[in-house]
């Protein structure tokens, strides 16, 4: 499979788990004490890290947050589901929910995300799953001299990714690229929300286990891997990776679902069928069984908020149309005027 924008997608949510779990991470990479910093990076060059608010910035943040991304409102048998696009990389302001999706979440007797981030369980399995097994086969000399270029062009640290597998550190490298439009994982829309739910005293559920995602991204074949690791140097070699991540998260702090919906003729990444055949694994199928749980847990007797990656509520296969088909009745909630593209209902009562 190649690591094309579509799978770009899947990354980014496995990249933000391990920027909350993972020890060894680029964003937050620091030195012992005395340690010398790698060479080639030039700390004056790079961008800013991603800074830890303090209690009474987080504070001040949610005071001043205000609604962006995309949310809908789907009722059933008198309970509600709430399904809430998110962004996996973003600047710290957008971090902090607003006002009608903070009430929205509390309004839910369960928050329900791809990936419960507050449990170091599923932490754990995920950096277990994505990190190098023991005794695993380096990549080609030629492809790991690329990847050293790419994380000393990007001011990523490289012994900061030795323990995960090949595919891995090239996403993470692709993923750090966002830094130079203040784009973090670190303030990624699921991680805050996770922390907000848990604060609250809500039920956290995941929709896929850390297995699944892992599988989606890394491989046991060395060919597999190399070929990987190879398609997405190609992409950020082409500067390809920072304006498209730049454009989603653009798109997703305007509310622009539109712009979203028309992904693969921008993205540059579905021109294949290899490529398109990768989007749909990667996005259209884990779709319906999202919506199955969400079916099965609002049947009995909850509400939900719902939260997952933005182009999973796209399209005739995104979660909005799904659970309409599925006997939901669906609209858009609209957040204030001039921050968001018009609002439309996609469902009907039943």
């Amino acid at each position: 499979m190649r690591v094309t924008g579509a799978r770009r997608l899947a990354a980014l949510a496995a990249a933000l788990w391990l920027a909350a779990a993972a020890p060894a991470r680029a964003a937050e990479a620091t030195e012992p004490a005395g340690a010398a910093q790698p060479s080639a990076i030039e700390a004056s060059n790079c961008p800013p890290e991603a800074v830890q608010p303090t209690p009474e910035d987080a504070a001040a943040g949610m005071r001043a947050a205000v609604d962006s991304g995309l949310l809908w409102k789907a009722t059933k048998a008198g309970r509600t589901v709430y399904l809430y696009g998110t962004i996996h990389v973003a600047k710290l302001s957008w971090a902090y929910p607003g006002p009608d999706v903070m009430r929205a979440l509390l309004a839910s007797d369960v928050v329900a995300l791809e990936l419960d981030v507050t449990d170091p369980a599923v932490l754990e399995r995920l950096r277990k799953a994505l990190m190098r097994p023991p005794g695993a086969p380096a990549l080609p000399a030629a492809l790991q001299r690329r990847l050293a270029a790419q994380m000393a062009a990007n001011c990523v640290a490289p012994e900061h990714l030795d323990a995960l597998r090949p595919e891995m550190q090239a996403i993470t490298v692709d993923l750090m690229t966002a830094r130079q439009f203040g784009l973090y994982p670190e303030y990624g829309i699921d991680l805050v929300l996770a922390g907000v739910a848990r604060t609250a005293g809500k039920t956290i559920r995941s929709l896929e286990t850390p297995e699944s995602q892992a599988s989606l991204l890394v491989s046991d074949d060395p060919a597999e891997t190399a070929r990987s690791v190879g398609d997405m140097l190609d992409e950020l070699e082409a500067g390809r990776s920072a304006p498209m991540l730049q454009r989603l998260a653009g798109d997703w702090q305007r509310g622009d679902l539109a712009d979203m919906e028309g992904y693969g003729q921008w993205c540059q990444c579905l021109e294949t069928p290899q490529q398109r055949a990768d989007f749909v694994k990667l996005i259209d199928e884990r779709n319906p069984l999202m919506a199955d749980k969400i079916v099965q847990w609002q049947a009995q007797g909850k509400s939900l908020f719902v939260a997952v990656g933005s182009l999973h509520m796209t399209g005739r296969l995104g979660l909005p149309e799904l659970l309409k088909a599925r006997g939901f009745r669906v609209e858009r909630v609209p957040f204030p005027p001039g921050r968001q593209s018009p609002v439309h209902a996609v469902g009907s009562s039943t």
